[in-house]
């Protein structure tokens, strides 16, 4: 089974894109936009204090009358964190994905954030391990392994 741990090494963009509580919706969205990434992480100094998605703004903004320009993420940010650390595999984060109705989880050990895992890095991951396979027992079963 994939370690989260190497899921994470894997991951084209090791980049962690934070914001504080304090700034806008907008800005997310903005940072969102650029970085093509569909959530981000909610920091309050080294502290992971919330997630805030795309799927937030639709919910809480947009449906609510808030006011992208002018909304702080701490009032639409989702609070309750669902994480992960390197040494859980992909397993484990596919029930968290299900158990919980999470898409994103953060990948966190003694307190400090290392990056976040999408269900899409998940996916991605699980396609490339049968892709893999596949090539394996064709190998195989033609004897040209």
């Amino acid at each position: 089974m994939i370690s989260v741990k190497k899921l994470l090494g894997d991951k084209w963009n090791k980049t962690l894109h934070t914001l504080r509580p304090e700034n806008t919706v907008i800005e997310a969205l903005d940072l969102m936009l650029r970085k093509n990434i569909g959530a981000v992480m909610i920091m309050d100094g080294d502290k992971l204090v919330g997630l805030f998605s795309e799927r937030d703004y639709a919910r809480k903004g947009i449906l609510q009358g808030r006011k992208a320009k002018s909304t702080p993420l701490s009032e639409v940010m989702i609070e309750e964190i669902h994480a992960v650390t390197p040494d859980m595999d992909i397993d484990d984060c596919m029930t968290l994905f299900t158990d919980k109705y999470v898409r994103h989880l953060p990948v966190i050990s003694n307190g400090k954030v290392h990056g976040m895992l999408s269900i899409g890095d998940i996916v991605s991951a699980i396609m490339k391990e049968q892709r893999n396979h596949i090539k394996f027992l064709e190998k195989y079963i033609t004897g040209s392994y």
